[in-house]
This record gives structure tokens, sequence and C-alpha cells, in this order.
């Protein structure tokens, strides 16, 4: 019986009564051998028998009677792990400690999300546990971000110098073993070479196999490591005591060559795993970075600069043309124009007056406003979204490779084939018992090294994203690749994804009466308003190289459009409703060409006088001319398209009747995108999203497979596992195949190296001896080890030649 002592504080606990309904759910708890509820100090201190309870029940005893247990949970970046058993490894350990209800460990992302008891358990004891299994945890959650990349780049310069200085020294033992074996000294030349390689440059391997073996656990390092290193050993006694073997006439063979080439193979698949994996966490840091540092509050008439971290709610901040919103708030005087491609991805400014709700990590334009803060620090729609990439990031399940997935099998399974192997040579082995067990018993480790299959996922990758790199497709990692092909919807934005993501001028029709003057009138009033939808009228006239002219008076009145007054006569450029509103005739001809154009997804803006329609003029977001071909490949190949955007609902079904999509939402924000996914992926869909802005963030980090556009913010480009270097999407049907390809060439791989070991392995072992006395040579095994290496490379050069094209 293991007995577990636990002090739980409690929160609700106000009398005596309080104090006795909790002492009674304790007693109740099978597994408690005693416990005491102390109202003074609003704890319960518990002993229980581990065996039969946990304090995870005790919580839930506590909590069913109406009282709480406070517990908090924390998501922590763990360093030096380097396959998915090592995340088995952490999270086991992690959630064995008294005080932790529950702990998740994301490989994919290297972070740890615990669930504990703070006062039972501190972050500080929680990374002594980590340390204590050859890993670390970063609790600084204030520089949390930073020092995990610090991290990154210091593990992979360090796994950089081990592959170039074990390759270096490697070479010449190679060359000595392969060539020059009968010359003087030539056994010491290269034992010399092979330490530095082995317990220097490669110790790394050492010293985790030795960690796991002291929990009873193994991993690849284990096996790298008991190969490497039996080889070595058995090389240095052959080295030092060559007569033991002379003298029952066998040759004494070392194999110095086969221990430091497996730490150069090894090394330099775990630096291209580091280096898919790299830059993967700097999109948290680049959110955080749309926040300012400092803000502006206005205090009994005076402007005052104080950190973000000072603002409260109901202080009145300032913020001035191209200035970001700090916090989210409502305007309470001054009108402007606000950039919030961040939070609905369209491109248009939408206009603030007073009343009107700002947010955090908006950049205002051209006016001056005074707003009041309504929510702060982690309360703002940013921080929200930042969370919310946070958590969707940490809630997918680890990135189990099938490598890792089978070294757990695997690398027990050899070693016990290995000493089987020994025993039944010294059961069976006749005059030549000893010779014959170690002979075989090293073979089978040597041959068993798991360099092909450290290669098998990682060469592929490699050329897998070289040639999405040569067709325009950025591949972040392995797991878009392991899910791309299975891919049956796929989610696209709108505006930046499907369409350009910049307002143009589509159509505009003149009065036959207008004049050039008119149309010098109507170019310079565009050109002087501050109205987004301006600047695309401006650039649309730039060809016609128009001259600006003079107003004696302009004036701009928001949300209806410009006026200005020339020769006498005034002009007015506006929406719609300001044309009615000023009580201008316009003709049938023009009502529908207005109404065709705004069914057609077009904004309409008309340029008049006091008399008549001089000019209309429709402006939209252009779809983009490969959009419609791209989306009728995806859904001839059975995958159901979706497209969802924070557009209104009558411009998103226009843009999706112009290109094909039967099934399309409009009005939809963040989190209803990634609401939409989850609901795709609780129908067993496997949901690619492909998006551009910061709105698309949480959705691209939810779905099974992200893709950004590569003209997208950077937020989207960081959060995607691919981008897209061109913005045509046509490209996505070539990312799919690709990815196909690609998965083919490593299950092709894998197939190989694991074959190459069931037929090794029994031969290394002397299955053939009793047929025809033959025994496989630990120089040949380490010879067929590197060809093994060389298939898998070449098998994954081959991707590079395949076609790709849609």
């Amino acid at each position: 019986m293991e007995k577990v002592s636990v002090t739980l504080p409690l929160e609700g606990m106000e009398s005596e009564h309080c104090a006795m309904i909790i002492d009674k759910a304790l007693a109740k708890t099978n597994g408690v051998l005693q416990h005491k509820v102390e109202l003074n100090n609003k704890q319960a201190i518990v002993e229980i028998d581990a065996d039969i309870t946990s304090i995870s029940s005790l919580v839930t005893a506590i909590r069913d009677v109406g009282y709480n247990v406070p517990t908090v949970v924390k998501a922590y970046p763990v360093t030096g792990m380097t396959c998915a058993s090592c995340a088995n490894s952490v999270q086991s350990m992690s959630k064995s400690q008294n005080g932790v209800l529950d702990a998740n460990v994301n490989f994919a992302d290297a972070s740890l999300q615990v669930t504990f008891i703070p006062g039972v358990i501190t972050p500080e004891q929680l990374k002594a546990t980590v340390q204590s299994i050859g890993y670390d945890l970063i609790i600084d959650e204030e520089n949390s971000q930073t020092l995990k990349e610090e991290a990154e780049a210091l593990r992979y310069n360090q796994l950089k110098t081990q592959f170039i200085w074990a390759s270096a020294l490697s070479l010449p033992i190679v060359v000595i073993g392969m060539f020059f074996r009968e010359m003087h000294y030539a056994n010491y030349i290269m034992m010399a070479l092979a330490m530095p390689v082995l317990f220097w440059f490669g110790k790394s391997y050492f010293i985790n196999a030795w960690k796991q073996a002291l929990h009873g656990s193994a991993n690849m390092d284990t096996l790298v490591a008991l190969s490497t290193g039996v080889a070595f050993l058995f090389s240095v006694f052959n080295t030092l005591n060559p007569q033991f073997w002379t003298s029952r006439g066998l040759q004494p063979d070392v194999y110095f060559e086969a221990a430091a080439v497996v730490i150069a193979f090894i090394s330099l698949g775990k630096l291209l795993e580091e280096k898919a994996k790299s830059n993967t966490s700097s999109a948290i840091k680049k959110l955080i970075g749309l926040q300012p540092k400092t803000v502006r509050i206005v205090a009994d008439g005076q402007e005052k600069e104080i950190p973000i971290a000072q603002v409260q709610i109901g202080n009145e901040i300032m913020v001035k043309p191209g200035e970001k919103i700090a916090v989210d708030g409502v305007v309470v005087s001054g009108s402007t124009y606000i950039d919030e491609s961040m939070i609905t991805g369209e491109p248009v400014a939408v206009l603030k007056e007073a009343g009107a709700k700002v947010f955090a990590g908006t950049i205002n334009q051209k006016g001056a406003v005074h707003f009041k803060a309504e929510k702060v620090g982690s309360d703002t729609l940013l921080a929200q979204i930042i969370k919310m990439v946070q958590q969707a990031q940490g809630s997918k399940a680890p990135v189990q490779k099938l490598v890792d997935k089978i070294s757990g099998i695997f690398v027990p399974v050899v070693m016990g084939i290995a000493i089987l192997t020994f025993i039944v040579w010294m059961l069976s082995g006749g005059q030549n018992a000893l010779t014959h067990a170690l002979l075989t018993s090293v073979t089978v480790l040597v041959i068993a090294c798991p360099c092909a299959l450290g290669l098998a996922t990682p060469t592929a990758i490699m050329v897998g994203v070289g040639k999405g790199a040569e067709n325009n497709i950025l591949i972040k990692d392995a797991e878009s690749l392991e899910l791309a092909y299975k891919v049956d919807a796929i989610i696209l934005d709108k505006t930046g994804t499907i369409t350009e993501g910049k307002p143009s001028v589509t159509n505009m029709e003149w009065d036959a009466a207008a004049t050039t003057e008119e149309k010098q009138i109507f170019f310079s009033m565009e050109n002087k308003s501050e109205h987004p939808l301006a600047g695309a009228v401006v650039n649309y006239l730039k060809e016609s190289k128009l001259p600006l002219v003079a107003f004696t008076q302009y004036e701009s009145i928001t949300g209806k459009g410009v006026e200005a007054m020339y020769n006498n006569t005034k002009y007015w450029v506006g929406s719609p409703a300001f044309i009615v509103e000023k009580g201008i005739i316009i003709t049938d001809n023009i009502k529908q060409l207005e109404k065709e154009w705004q069914e057609a997804a077009n904004t309409v803006i008309y340029f008049f006088s006091e008399k008549r329609v001089i000019g209309i003029v429709a402006i939209a977001d252009k779809i983009k001319a490969t959009s419609k071909q791209a989306i009728e490949t995806l859904q001839s190949r059975g995958i159901e398209v979706y497209m969802l955007t924070g557009d209104n609902p009558q411009t998103a079904e226009a843009v999706a009747k112009q290109v094909g999509i039967q099934r399309f939402k409009g009005g939809t924000l963040p989190a209803d995108k990634a609401a939409f996914i989850i609901e795709l992926q609780q129908k067993d869909k496997v949901v690619a999203m492909v998006g551009d802005g910061i709105n698309d963030s949480h959705a691209l980090a939810q779905a099974d497979v992200s893709i950004a556009m590569g003209k997208g913010s950077d937020i989207a480009i960081d959060v995607a596992k691919m981008t897209l270097l061109t913005s045509d999407l046509n490209t996505i049907p070539k990312a799919l195949l690709l990815s196909k390809k690609t998965m083919a060439t490593i299950k092709q791989n894998l197939f190989w190296a694991f074959v190459y070991n069931l037929i090794g392995i029994p031969i290394a072992a002397g299955a053939l001896y009793p047929v025809n006395g033959f025994l496989l040579n630990p120089m040949l095994a380490g010879a067929a080890m590197a060809l093994s290496s060389v298939s898998v490379v070449g098998n994954s050069l081959r991707l590079k030649f395949s076609n790709i094209g849609v």
C-alpha cells in the first residue's frame, strides 16, 4: 500500500456546518485512510491509499457537495524532447506528481499543459521533476516565448555542430576501415577518432538512454547508444586483445566505422527534424507584438503616456492617425476610419464615430479619436484570439510519426533478440560457443541500428519540402504532409484567398454629356477624400492622367460622402442613399445598373451635381482569375469546398455563385470559423483551412491542415503548416498531390527499413548457420546497415523528379 498525504485548500467553506459536509464527503471516499478538515485554515489534510484512490477523486468528492478546491491550468514550454516517447515520459512523470490532476504533452509544439492544485505543488517542483528525466520546463511565463526560442536555437546549433564534427571524424575512419586496414596502428587511429564521435559529439544519446533506463523506459536513443556502445567496446577489446581471437583461428575485426557513422547519420536525421520544427512558435509572439507598449490617456484635460499594463477600465485614451488601438473600448469623441482587417479580414476600413466599438490591435487611419477603455489585459479581443490560437494548437494530439510509435516496441524487441541470441549460442555453440555468442549478439545490435528508420521520414520530408518550394508551396513540418492527402473538406476564406484582397473599380459609367472638366473634378474630389474606397477610384483614374483642380469649398460628410464647390457649382460623391437624400433624379437605366452591380457584390458610389448624375462607379474586391478553376479541380476530386467570410451574407452569396461554391456562410467571426471546423471534424472529416488574415489564425490552428496565402498576414503564415507563395489557388491541388506522393515515399522507406531488419536480424543471429554454416560478419552487418540508409535516401530522391502538376 502506497500512502500519500496531501493538504487541499478549500473555497466556500465558511462555517462548521460546511466543514462537517466536507468531512462526511471525504469519509465516504474509498481509499481515504484518515483526514482532518480545518475551518480556520480553510484546508483539508488527507491521507490516502494511492493504489485505491487519487487526489482527483478527492477534488471530485469535495466539488460534488458544493465546495471547491482551487486549481490552476498552465501551459509551459518543454525543451529537450526529440521523439514521441520523450513526450510520453514527460507526461507520465508530471501526472504522477502529488497535486497534479492532469497533464498533457503536445510534442508538436513542445508544451506541457498541466492542471494542478496551487500550494500542493509548485511550478518549480514540476520543473525539477521534468529535469530529473533529462528535459527542462520553462516556467518564466513573462519571457517563456523568448526563452523557448533561445533553447530551440541553441539545440539546433548543437545538433549542427554535432553532425559536422561527427561526419568529419567518421570519414577518415571509414577510409581506413575500407582501404587501409593493414596499415600500422590502423585500429588505434580509428579508436582515437571514434572516441570523440561517440562520447563527446554523441554523448547525448548515451545520457538520454541512461536517464530513460533509470525510469524503466527506452526510446530510439537507447538503441543508438546500445548498438554503437557495444560495437565500440567490442572493437576496443579486439584492438587491445587480438590474441583472444587469433588463438581460436578467427580474425579480430573492429567496427569503429560502423559505430561512428551511426552517430553521424542519426545526428543528421535529428538535425533535419529540428529544422522542420523551427520557427513554429513565433506566431504568438507576433500576435502579442500587435499591441502597443504604451498608451496616451487623457485625465483632467491633460495627456499622459503610461505603460499598457497600467491601463484601467474607464480610462479615456487618445489615438492619433497611424497608431494602433491599445485596448477594447467605445469612442467618446471624434471620428475616423479604422483598419479592422486583423479582426474581420475585410480590406475596407470601418467608420468609427461616438458610440462605436474599437478593438485592440486594429489600426487608426487618418482621424484622431478619444475612446473609453472597456476591456483591458487578457479580456481584449486580441488577447482572446491569442488564447484561442494557443488552445487550438495545444489541443491537438502529438504528431505520432510511425517510427516513434514503433520504436517503443522495436527497441526492447531488438535488445531481447540480442540477449536471446547470446544465450542460445552459449547453450548450443559447442567449442566456439562464446565466440559465436559474442559475434552474433553484436551483429544483431549493429545491423538493427535504426539508421534507416531514423532517415526514412526526414529525408522524404526534406525532398518533399524542396519539391514544394519549386512549386510555390512552403511546407513547415511533416504533420501537414501526413494529413493533406486525406483532406475531404476544405474551407476557403473569401477576402485575399478567393478574391484579390483589396477594393478596386470594376465598372465606371459616365453620363453621355460628362465633360473632361467634370472628370477632373471627380478625380480631385476622390484624391482629397479620406474614405478608403476613394483610393480605388484614384488608382483607376490615374491612368487617364487627369490634372487636379482646386476647390473653393470642400467638406467630408461622415458616413455619406463628400461635397465640393467649383466655379459656383456644388458637386457630391457618395452612396445611393446620399443621392436620394439630395433629391437628384435617377433614371430607370441607372437604377437598373445600380441593382445589377450590387447583386454582383459591388459597392456603388455616385458622382453628381445639383442638376444631374454625372457618373456611377462599381467597386469590389475582385475574384482572382484562377479561383474558379481551382475550386472546380478540388470538387472534381470529391473534396467538399466551403467558403466562410466575415463579409455580409449578400456579398458572400454573390462571390460563391461566381466561383461555383454551393456551401458558404457570411458574417462569420474568428470563433465561428473555428467552431464550424470542429463540427466537420466531429463528422470524421479531415479539414483543411485556407486563409490569409489574423482573423483566420484561430481556424488555421484548429484545422487538421492549415494553408496560408503568402501575401497574407505574418500571423496567418506562422500559424499555418503550409504557405502558398503565390496567390494562385491552383497551388492547393498541387499541395494535396505532393502530400500524397511524399507520404507514399515515407511508407516505402519505412517498409524497406523494416523488411531489411526482418531479414537481416535473423541472419545476424545465425539463422543460416545450421543450414550452410554461414555467420554474418559484423563488418558486413555495418555495410548492410549503411546500404539500407543509402537505399532510403535514394528512394526519397526519386520524389524530386515526380510530377505534381494539376
